[in-house]
């Protein structure tokens, strides 16, 4: 059997597969299970920065409306402030406490976050509880029209984060970027442990017989692990970080692709919900078999081999335009 051990974030994984973050893990049992079937690592469902700062506003209005003595001092504003925070994440941080006495795997907390202000102190309470990481999940509307210097601001994000947690801290970003690759160089060189590519949007749809708005498949599709694989084998040699993939990997071969590209883990969600948990345990059967059948013995033998810098054309990985490839077909 080959030896699909890996190192991420500076721990030790018994499998490059980790369960990104999603609803599958706010279960104790579901993580039970998942260590079982071979899961290296897990993350947290996020918690999400906007819906922490509206509760937090929507009690100071409420405050305000009840004519609350001294509202309008800062002294009282302060109490709602830590009171909200402490009830809103007094059960994620007591979850992290759960689990961290029931598995043996790394715990990786997640973030969801657009500021650099109001949510760093959440990051030093998952810390205490006992997360192993954190992943932020840096999101910025794609779809806004305000000039807003996004790269500035996550690289803001990263380097107030990194000097209030000590625990190994990760960066799962979206492909939106004006230039995508100086943003993963710039952030990986402010100390961060590992770069997670690509986040997933949600996307909307339409219901012709209603004529309404509705949510497109919430699951990824086999074909979206191609971006990724992409952007990993063009960066690996170009960060001092590790790499995780995220999207489109519903197969033990898609997997192995992306570790292929330079990736150090791999996150799976979308096959878990379709599948079930279990489904793990099949995942690394086919990756086993794969690497005995090649003749290596581990994942990290084949760890960035079909790299930018590995492979004989590494120039496709930067070509946009593929007209090249048809054009005989129009001749």
């Amino acid at each position: 059997m080959a030896d699909l051990s890996t190192n991420y974030l500076g721990m030790n994984l018994k499998s490059p597969l980790i369960v990104g973050s999603c609803g599958l893990t706010t279960s104790l049992e579901n993580v039970k299970l998942m260590e079982k079937n071979g899961a290296g690592a897990i993350v947290l469902k996020s918690v999400f920065e906007e819906e922490i700062l509206l509760s937090l506003h929507k009690k100071a209005r409420d405050a305000s409306k009840d004519k609350l003595l001294y509202y309008e001092y800062s002294e009282t504003y302060d109490y709602l402030d830590i009171h909200t925070r402490n009830e809103e994440l007094e059960n994620y941080l007591q979850f992290i406490r759960e689990i961290k006495k029931e598995v043996l795997m790394p715990v990786i907390a997640s973030i969801n976050c657009v500021t650099d202000t109001e949510w760093t102190d959440f990051a030093m309470k998952i810390q205490e509880a006992g997360a192993d990481a954190l992943e932020l999940n840096l999101f910025f509307n794609p779809t806004g029209f305000k000039i807003m210097d996004v790269e500035k601001k996550s690289v803001q994000i990263v380097k107030k984060i990194l000097k209030t947690v000590s625990i190994p801290v990760s960066v799962k970003l979206s492909s939106n970027y004006t230039n995508l690759g100086h943003t993963i160089q710039e952030i990986s060189e402010k100390g961060v442990q590992g770069i997670v590519l690509f986040n997933r949007f949600f996307s909307v749809d339409f219901d012709l017989d209603k004529l309404s708005v509705i949510s497109s498949d919430i699951y990824s599709s086999p074909g979206d692990f191609t971006k990724p694989l992409r952007w990993i084998a063009l960066i690996t040699d170009k960060i001092g970080c590790n790499i995780a993939a995220s999207g489109g990997v519903h197969s033990g071969k898609t997997a192995l692709k992306q570790i292929l590209a330079g990736a150090d883990a791999v996150q799976v969600v979308s096959i878990l919900y379709k599948n079930g948990i279990d489904h793990l345990s099949v995942l690394l059967n086919e990756m086993d078999k794969w690497i005995e059948k090649k003749g290596f013995n581990s994942v990290s033998q084949i760890k960035g081999m079909m790299s930018n810098k590995n492979v004989k054309n590494p120039e496709v990985f930067e070509r946009m335009q593929f007209m090249r490839y048809y054009g005989k077909l129009f001749d």
